[in-house]
């Protein structure tokens, strides 16, 4: 099952090419231009990852972080930005975030990070399933 990335940066050149080049690797993936616009997005379809940019007019990536934490605690999100601290990225992870990138990135660093979220999404859903099933288990009586 292919991977459901929102790519979220105001920078529209950069959504679109990245986009493509994330496609051609078999992700599926959804844009954003804002955080407003990621989050309505986020509303109507579950993502496996979210790449956000830190720095955008409006609400920036922290604000949108935090209401994409809100209603979905699991979501692993990806901080990728051209407006990097070591401050930043420590604040984004103690926030909630899976990891931070500082651009421009390697094509290829950005793969392994996204595989690594993926692979911890994965194992989230898959402990929540499990628990789901004790809870279902217990209640039956089984």
């Amino acid at each position: 099952m292919a991977v459901k990335i929102l790519l979220v940066d105001d920078e529209e050149l950069f959504v679109q090419a990245l986009s493509e080049r994330l496609k051609t690797r078999d992700f599926k993936v959804e844009t954003a231009n804002s955080g407003r616009e990621a989050l309505d997005k986020a509303k109507e379809t579950t993502f496996d990852v979210i790449i956000l940019d830190m720095a955008m007019p409006g609400m920036d990536g922290m604000e949108t972080q935090q209401e994409l934490l809100k209603t979905n605690p699991d979501l692993q999100i990806i901080f990728l930005t051209g407006h990097a601290t070591l401050e930043k990225g420590i604040d984004a992870v103690k926030q909630g975030a899976f990891d931070f990138i500082a651009k421009p990135v390697e094509f290829e660093k950005l793969l392994e990070k996204l595989n690594a979220a993926q692979n911890k999404k994965k194992n989230l859903d898959m402990k929540k399933s499990e628990q789901d099933i004790k809870n279902l288990m217990k209640k039956k009586g089984w």
